[in-house]
């Protein structure tokens, strides 16, 4: 059995909004490069993805969404399905673009499922926004939703999805609300101050799922400190009762202090921590079956890159020491497209990951998340919300 898979093929830069949208593919492209220039991703086979088809779209996706995608290109801008906006503009391709995304998380779960890979990432993911009948956030169709939809129909009966984008991840949350064999688990910044203006504590599952959405809001400028002490203070507790089968994780890495879109606070370091802790958590939990996708992330050459290089090798067990200088060759490649960027020279930015575990407290804000999520959630998995043993 290959221990991990990697799913990329330079077809998946096709999703593209064009012109000045910040969900630009070029971020994808500068991750592939620097993994490899490093070392990375040597040896390792690039498994190439075909689109889903409309039978997988639709275990998510409406008919008439679906129809609406595929004219969209030919219709222009008044398409309506939440296409033709500012932030879902219309492009050549757009369905088959946006399936290809689909089939690449899908292989990965295949590989998984059958055996073939213990863990999968695939870095064109995570357009975890997209709902059942209209695009939204930068997301056509919703990969991560899909995948999780095929694996339970293929061995999987009990799949843990943890979201560590800013944004939250709503669609995914919608697609799973009343099944209580997926948990969601979304930490991000807080509904009242970013868009998509959802994902309060309070918001827990209906229909006897209750207690499998888990949202974790945590207030602007959060840090890596605060961030972690969150993480921790919720999700293992959570995987070790709903003991999943399987790790989904959307890796998002626009909570970084210099993304222009949100305001986190957090570091190249803190997400190469998140990451170890996903890998970890997935060996402990769900017999180290791990999907990784990507997700947000628009600060484009200093963040992204770096950061999804750290999620590849932490996949791929070849994990990259923070003080790794950049390669000669990715800065050289860089300032010819870029000659006026600041370009890192590491692959760490210094943060500070140690963090002080919950207590129990409500000392600052970041506590007030954790005390409102604990509350809202572990009683209705039997867990006291109050214990930080617990």
């Amino acid at each position: 059995m290959r221990e991990s898979a990697v799913v990329w093929d330079s077809s998946l830069l096709g999703y593209d909004f064009g012109g000045e949208h910040p969900f630009n593919p070029v971020r994808l492209e500068l991750t592939i490069r620097l993994a490899t220039e490093l070392g990375v991703l040597g040896g390792v086979p690039l498994l190439v993805p075909d689109p889903a088809d409309e039978t997988e779209l639709r275990r998510v996706h409406a008919d008439e969404y679906i129809d609406a995608v595929k004219q969209a290109p030919m219709a222009g801008w008044d398409v309506g399905h939440g296409l033709g906006t500012g932030d879902n503009p219309v492009f050549s391709n757009m369905h088959e673009a946006s399936a290809l995304v689909v089939g690449s998380t899908l292989l990965g779960a295949r590989k998984i499922a059958e055996g073939e890979a213990v863990r999968a990432v695939n870095i064109a993911g995570g357009l975890h926004h997209a709902m059942r009948d209209h695009a939204s956030g930068f997301c056509v169709y919703n990969d991560c939703a899909v995948a999780i939809s095929w694996l339970l129909d293929h061995g999987f009966d009990r799949v843990a999805y943890v979201d560590t984008d800013v944004h939250h991840g709503d669609g995914v949350q919608a697609a799973f609300y009343d099944d209580p064999r997926v948990l969601t688990v979304s930490l991000h910044q807080h509904p009242f101050s970013l868009w998509p203006g959802t994902g309060y504590s309070a918001e827990v599952g209906t229909g006897g799922a209750e207690g499998t959405s888990v949202n974790i809001p945590l207030p602007p400028r959060t840090k890596d400190t605060g961030w972690l002490r969150a993480f921790h203070a919720v999700v293992p507790s959570l995987l070790a009762e709903f003991q999943p089968q399987i790790l989904v994780t959307q890796c998002g890495v626009d909570s970084h202090d210099e993304d222009p879109l949100a305001d986190l606070a957090l570091s190249v370091d803190g997400h190469r921590a998140i990451y170890g802790t996903l890998r970890e958590l997935a060996d402990r939990f769900a017999g180290g079956r791990w999907l990784a996708v990507g997700g947000g992330g628009y600060q484009l050459i200093r963040v992204v890159p770096r950061s999804w290089t750290h999620l590849l090798a932490t996949v791929l067990n070849r994990d990259v020491d923070p003080g790794t200088p950049l390669p000669p060759g990715w800065l050289d490649t860089v300032r010819k497209a870029a000659p006026s960027a600041e370009l890192p020279t590491s692959m760490t930015d210094g943060g500070d990951i140690t963090f002080k575990p919950w207590g129990g407290g409500q000392d600052d804000p970041v506590d007030i998340a954790i005390r409102d999520t604990r509350r809202a959630v572990f009683p209705l998995h039997g867990l006291d919300p109050d214990d930080p043993r617990d």
